[in-house]
């Protein structure tokens, strides 16, 4: 069934709805729900589809919240997608349910690395990988990734002058924050430099699902099978689907020995699926195909206009998406300071993005923009930050 892509366009009043991203806006930028635009944290503006509301209503008439039992649908609906979109053969086996990938880095870094361990990430990387490292008494090792022809390149070689008291390496594929989609050259390269040093790889695939046209996303797992022995694949419908409050992902382990020593530290946790996360999953995963495929031409048209929009303002540049909504833009050009940046986008236009310097080295001079918003949303954001630029013009 055909999704009319206009069903985005509806503005939904989020205020007052325990909705971090409007609702702790203005404690965390210093703007107020009532006038300005939410564009930080990453979760999408829109509804799901209609069927996973339509399984939360059937569970709620039915009214009573037990334990979840019985995953076979859940792992039908994962094994299903992952073939039909990726072309991945997943054994339901390989499957381990964890509460959020946030929760499932931190028991990959317990069950495959030790503390002390150095654990690399090519940055400017999604913030939350180091907060785990740091909370799980590992060291951050960051390599700073290079922009080469607008998107982000990694430097293997300063990686390797890196490398010492390194366990494991984590990356984001496709990238959060730049958007970038690695070939399939580049994967491979990664995967070699992780059996060369003898590393761990953990790699996120959270936003696999949101590549745009003429872009191609690889499985890692699926392109290298040989990796097995070292590589935990991390998966979930939660930004393809908008269901992050759900707070269920996927560890995927195909090796029997890695699977078995995090099965030991997710005992040792004591967490059990989340009900209602393993329900929506099962429907966006079983009926979502359609809803997908209309947001990702809707979310493209979006990330256009603010890239052509913040890219007009002299020196200020956005970096061309491969993927994801989330939108990352350079003003080092300005010549101005992060904290002059912020104080026009957040004080003045009454826009709230992520600070750049949150995702690490190379990040200090770009704040990053979610795109996942009713388009009149990203038409009056970049209206507003021009004007509050308006002096360079």
């Amino acid at each position: 069934m055909s999704i009319d892509p206009s069903t985005f366009d509806e503005i939904i009043d989020r205020r007052g709805t325990h909705s971090v991203k409007w609702d702790a806006m203005e404690a965390l930028y210093g703007v107020p729900a009532e006038d300005g635009i939410s564009m930080w944290v990453a979760d999408m503006d829109f509804r799901p589809p209609q069927a996973v509301n339509d399984a939360l209503a059937q569970a709620v008439q039915h009214g009573i919240h037990g334990y979840y039992g019985d995953p076979s649908d859940y792992a039908a609906a994962i094994t299903g997608w992952m073939k039909r979109r990726h072309d991945w053969d997943v054994d339901p086996a390989w499957l381990s349910t964890t509460h959020g990938l946030v929760a499932g880095v931190g028991l990959c870094l317990q069950a495959f690395t030790q503390k002390g361990d150095g654990i690399m990430l090519f940055t400017p990387v999604y913030h939350a990988f180091a907060k785990m490292i740091g909370a799980n008494d590992r060291k951050v090792v960051e390599c700073q990734m290079d922009v080469v022809d607008g998107r982000y390149s990694i430097d293997l070689e300063k990686a390797k002058a890196q490398v010492e008291g390194v366990s494991m390496v984590i990356l984001c594929s496709p990238h959060n924050p730049g958007g970038t989609v690695w070939t399939e050259a580049e994967l491979r390269a990664i995967a070699a430099f992780c059996v060369e040093n003898d590393l761990i790889l953990l790699c996120d695939e959270i936003h696999h699902d949101l590549v745009f046209a003429g872009q191609k996303h690889h499985v890692l797992a699926n392109l290298m099978p040989e990796l097995s022995d070292r590589l935990i694949t991390l998966t979930a419908a939660s930004k393809t689907f908008n269901l992050a409050g759900g707070m269920t992902g996927n560890v995927v382990i195909a090796d029997d020995e890695m699977r078995a020593k995090f099965a030991k530290v997710h005992l040792a946790a004591g967490a059990s699926p989340n009900r209602f996360g393993m329900l929506m999953t099962t429907a966006a995963y079983s009926q979502g195909d359609d809803w997908l495929d209309a947001l990702i031409g809707y979310i493209d048209g979006n990330r256009q206009i603010l890239e052509e929009g913040l890219s007009a303002i002299p020196g200020v540049q956005a970096m061309p998406l491969d993927s994801t909504y989330l939108c990352w833009v350079d003003f080092a050009g300005t010549g101005m300071d992060a904290a002059e940046v912020q104080r026009r986008v957040q004080d003045e236009a009454k826009v709230a993005p992520n600070h750049g310097d949150s995702f690490g080295k190379g990040g200090e001079t770009f704040l990053r923009f979610n795109v996942a918003t009713p388009r009149a949303r990203v038409v009056e954001a970049v209206e507003r930050i021009q004007k509050a630029f308006s002096d360079l013009q």
